[in-house]
């Protein structure tokens, strides 16, 4: 094939632009991500049992519909939560690769079972099923310059008019709107009502009837008279639209001509729909709405839609408001993928002048520069294929795929350039010679780095979605390199170099440079004849080595993907139970304060809400979205989101009157809120809420003494009191009192009921009847409410009923259809996620009998990952084994390529704990590079090594000398490698914490592989062939001595 190419160069040449062509395309037309989809997509079913104590819902509402996920294809598992606000929620999330719409529609035909056993109110309600996305990636407030508008008015204008609009915008899953829009809100004086004998229930149905839309039909519709000449529709009453139409409904029309208006009996006013969030941007009043990205959609396309989005809408907003975005994920993707890009101009540049040093020829440095694009730009292509992205780990791959696909060209230049100088060979002739010699250590090389990829493409789950994306870069890059190395790189040899150049100087710099490598070679040439004589003391320092490297690997934490600064933090707020929105906002607003007053040069913006959390809704809830400023304005360490946060914590803990947690998104935002771990705390053997709770506190207890872990916090609504209303049946029944009066009573006067809709400005909005806000404040107030029995008299609630104080749950967790509690947290400084796992787990162990720890999110598949890792060490060098095996046509000299392996690990598990990295996903990536790097290095010995050998060399001479001849190739592929690698390793910015793990990685391998890799390789070669190829090595002796006899 070679000699083909080298005889046709146009012919090279068009393959190669063609193969550019095809990439430069793709790179158009390839999204950007900064992750590929690595969270498993998850369904949520949504209902509602309005005024529902949290057992009621999680009794006849959650567990019914759980009963019926089953058979689900690819589930992973199912967590649920039913709250004392009457919603359940219940989350399936399955297998990575399982299509979500797929999985929609089997949850929805299993709920399609369960919706019939469902309580009818619920039913009313309706039950949703959506694809769900945990996590926000963007947050678009709206705010009052002037201070014209409240709070109400910017939420009503907000959902008026934005909501539904970019909830439509491709990309965008859902919105959770803090704040609410208009609402006609009638509030009932129970003082005034018991004057007029009347209850809640007689101005409910008052308002249903007279707030109506009336069809009348029209004059002369058809079949009409003979001659009819009018035809017209006619419009009665329409829907209410005032709140002064309101107050003049008839309640009821006295025998003496007097009327009982609304306005008697009720305030009426526009309210809010609901008062359950309050939201602030750098402490003034503004309505926010958070937007989460859909399943599958692409966060940079989607941002720029929406930015563009409210740009054009933000020239209609009334006077004095304005938009902020005080939350987005996407700058960092951005900025993070143009850091990877600059990192590989870097090392493309390095490696060149590497070249350039040890060719010392311009026009030979070129063959291997012209590689890169050619290779680069064909992956890029490959990945369009593939139905990739280019995102950090695809960039990532591209950098590392730099340094190995140089050494292909390098391997055959510099081999051309040896066969010139030696045999004075033309060029074209040389390049012929040199293709025969090496075409096999080429494809060899090529083999071994492909089956050191090739099994990571084939892992199950997250990980397997990232190792996807190295594996596949990286092989199709070498098997591009390959190609390169056997069309274009010959044909390029055969007409560029020419002969003169070849005969490296003597003088000058260069001619330093020459004079000091040739006495290098010459020593490492005695060093390992001297070695290859003494096998027995070398495999003792191999083996201490190779202990070395066992005892580091066990002692590297684990940890999935590196923390990374992505310029936003959250912090959570959870005051006591019930505790009033009042003091949640006073806390929100200590928050702010800490924010603005002591990390003015880090933060740009804190937008605060009350009554929303991650982990539930209630008035004893808030969430703070914290902007830092971009990276550029806080270079130091100390103003990076870790640090920043880790200010937080200790002065938030002084914060007496709730719990406070600044939290650091994790690297991948779809895998959940919270950086650390995440787990559910089952109760497998049926213990009851209590008890549960009770094994709860004692394992947080012993938590907060471990010095592993830190603000290990409980997720979700905490128990409270709760007020028990105790009918006495029997004596509401002698008076005539039935429970559905009571019902429809408490339903309206306490919780509030919706009645029917009216008409604002052109948009249909809710009408609510609810009792006054004083007459429903202490429990004294429910004597103030009357119930009509069926005589028609108004009985007070005194007669029938008794009442006590209870303690009971807010919110009922289950996980897996098993009861549990949730509990997330975060390593201690300087620990690794999974030693904190490891801690919890010895933790719950000495809790009573019968509980479990459940893990979730990104702790799940940090724990997946961390087994799977030495099941793909062990496929990747059984697979290298068996291509080497196949290429030499033996099962012994693979031995001497396998056990130069360990040596390049020792270098990586050493940078790892030297740096402290964890033996994360990006490590094993950069760990299974230098397994690759390492075998190549010594193929290029062995396969020259066993040439000699088999034609019939003396053992020892043939080591030494193919040692010496490929000495300068590896040194130089290995330099242009490690040079590659050093950008990834010293960068900062946006992305660092992936870029220096697998930098660091790859370096520390490179340099022991190299080093300790070119003085053990050839010893291995004497051993093996000493051990199994006896009968060879005397032919050879003796043929040796008849020589020289």
């Amino acid at each position: 094939m070679a000699r083909f190419f080298i005889d046709r160069p146009v012919f090279a040449w068009v393959i190669s632009i063609l193969i550019m062509g095809v990439g430069l395309l793709s790179i158009l037309t390839l999204p950007v991500a900064q992750y590929p989809e690595i969270a498993p997509p998850s369904v949520q079913v949504s209902a509602q049992y309005p005024g529902a104590s949290a057992e009621t819902v999680a009794n006849t509402v959650t567990q019914i519909i759980e009963q019926q996920m089953t058979g689900l294809d690819g589930m992973r598992y199912m967590s649920s939560s039913s709250t004392s606000a009457g919603t359940a929620s219940i989350t399936l999330t399955f297998e990575s690769g399982t299509d979500p719409d797929v999985a929609q529609v089997q949850v929805q035909n299993k709920l399609s079972q369960a919706t019939a056993l469902l309580p009818e109110t619920v039913q009313r309600q309706g039950v949703t099923v959506e694809k769900s996305s945990s996590s926000f990636f963007m947050v678009i407030g709206l705010i009052s310059e002037d201070g014209a508008l409240e709070q109400a008015d910017l939420s009503d204008y907000l959902n008026s008019n934005l909501v539904d609009e970019f909830s439509r915008i491709e990309g965008v899953g859902g919105a959770q709107v803090f704040g609410a829009q208009y609402a006609m809100r009638i509030w009932l004086h129970p003082s005034k009502l018991a004057a007029y004998e009347m209850t809640p229930a007689d101005v409910v149905s008052a308002v249903s009837a007279q707030n109506a839309q009336i069809s009348a039909g029209s004059f002369g519709s058809l079949p009409a008279p003979d001659g009819q000449q009018l035809n017209a529709t006619i419009t009665a009453q329409s829907l209410l639209s005032t709140p002064e139409d309101f107050r003049n409904i008839v309640l009821r029309a006295e025998t003496d001509g007097g009327l009982v208006l609304l306005q008697d009996v009720a305030d009426v006013e526009i309210g809010a729909e609901n008062y359950s969030t309050i939201a602030r941007y750098n402490g003034q009043p503004a309505s926010g709405m958070a937007l989460q990205l859909a399943s599958g959609a692409n966060a940079l396309d989607t941002s720029e839609r929406v930015k563009q989005r409210i740009e054009e809408f933000s020239e209609f907003f009334p006077e004095g408001v304005n938009y902020v975005i005080p939350y987005d994920t996407t700058p960092f993707i951005a900025i993070s993928i143009h850091e990877v890009q600059k990192t590989l101009i870097e090392a493309i540049v390095l490696v060149f002048f590497v070249m350039l040093l040890f060719l010392q020829n311009f026009r030979a440095t070129l063959i291997p520069t012209l590689a890169v694009p050619v290779v680069i730009l064909g992956t890029f292509g490959v990945l369009a294929l593939a139905g990739f992205t280019i995102n950090t780990l695809t960039m990532l791959a591209m950098v590392l795929a730099i340094g190995l696909l140089v050494d292909d060209a390098i391997v055959v230049v510099e081999n051309v350039e040896r066969i010139m100088e030696e045999e004075g060979l033309s060029p074209r002739e040389a390049t012929r010679k040199s293709m025969g010699q090496i075409t096999g250590a080429l494809v060899g090389i090529a083999l071994v780095l492909s089956a050191v990829f090739v099994p990571m493409a084939f892992f199950p789950g997250s990980t397997g979605v990232i190792y996807r994306q190295f594996s596949i870069t990286i092989v199709s890059a070498m098997a591009l390199s390959v190609l390169v190395a056997m069309t274009l790189t010959p044909a390029l040899c055969a007409t560029l170099l020419k002969s003169k150049d070849v005969h490296h100087t003597k003088r000058g710099p260069a001619g330093w440079f020459n004079k000091g490598f040739d006495k290098t070679t010459s020593g490492y040439a005695g060093t390992v004849g001297w070695l290859i004589r003494r096998p027995f003391r070398m495999l003792i320092v191999y083996a201490a080595l190779g202990f070395g490297m066992v005892f580091l690997f066990n002692n590297t934490p684990t940890g999935f993907l590196p923390d990374e600064d992505q310029g936003i933090l959250m912090t959570l707020v959870q005051a006591p139970t019930g505790a009033t929105a009042g003091r949640t906002l006073e806390v929100v607003k200590q928050v702010e304060n800490h924010f603005s007053a002591n990390e003015q040069d880090s933060v740009e913006s804190v937008f605060g809400v009350v009554g929303f959390s991650f982990a539930g809704q209630g008035q004893n809830m808030g969430l703070a979205f914290v902007r830092m400023k971009d990276w550029d304005e806080r270079p130091s360490p100390a103003q990076s989101v870790q640090a920043v946060a880790g200010r937080a914590f200790p002065a938030f803990m002084g914060i007496q009157d709730a719990m406070v947690f600044p939290i650091v998104p994790p690297s991948v935002i779809e895998l959940g809120n919270v950086s650390g771990f995440d787990f559910y705390l089952q109760a497998q053997a049926g213990q009851t809420h209590e008890q549960l709770l009770e094994a709860r506190n004692q394992l947080l207890g012993m938590a907060a003494q471990s010095p592993i872990l830190s603000s290990v916090r409980p997720n979700g609504l905490e128990d409270a009191s709760q007020f028990n209303l105790d009918i006495d049946w029997r004596a509401a029944g002698a008076i005539g009192v039935t429970p559905t009066n009571v019902g429809n009573l408490l339903s309206v006067a306490w919780a509030g009921s919706y009645v029917n809709d009216f008409n604002d400005n052109g948009r249909i909005k809710r009408v609510y009847v609810q009792g006054s806000p004083e007459s429903r404040a202490t429990p004294s107030d429910l004597q103030k409410w009357r119930v009509r029995n069926a005589n028609g008299d108004l009985v007070p609630f005194a007669n029938f009923t008794s009442e006590s104080w209870t303690y009971g749950p807010q919110g009922l967790t289950r996980y897996n259809g098993v009861p549990a509690m949730q509990i997330q947290g975060s390593p201690a400084e300087g620990v690794s996620t999974g030693e904190a796992m490891a801690e919890i787990e010895r933790i719950a162990s000495q809790l009573p009998p019968g509980y479990s720890v459940a893990w979730t999110g990104l702790s799940l598949e940090e724990r997946d990952s961390g087994g799977q890792a030495p099941l793909l060490y062990a496929l990747s060098l059984a697979a290298i084994f068996l291509c080497l095996a196949a290429l030499y046509e033996s099962w012994t000299i693979p031995l001497s390529v396998m056990l130069a392996m360990p040596i390049g690990v020792l270098g990586t598990m050493g940078a790892a704990y030297w740096f402290g990295f964890d033996n994360g996903v990006f490590f094993q990536v950069g760990l299974l590079t230098v397994i690759g790097l390492t075998g190549k290095n010594a193929i290029l010995i062995v396969e020259f090594a066993r040439e000699r050998f088999e034609a019939g060399e003396e053992i020892l001479t043939a080591v030494k000398e193919a040692a010496r001849q490929r000495f300068r190739p590896i040194i130089m592929t290995s330099l242009a490698f490690t040079l590659g690698v050093v950008p990834l390793v010293l960068s900062s910015g946006a992305g660092a914490g992936g870029r220096t793990a697998v930098g660091s990685a790859v370096l520390g391998g490179t340099i022991t592989g190299t080093v300790l890799g070119v003085i053990f390789v050839p010893l291995f070669f004497v051993v093996v062939m000493r051990i199994f190829g006896r009968k060879q090595i005397r032919e050879n002796a003796e043929k040796a001595k008849a020589e020289t006899a």
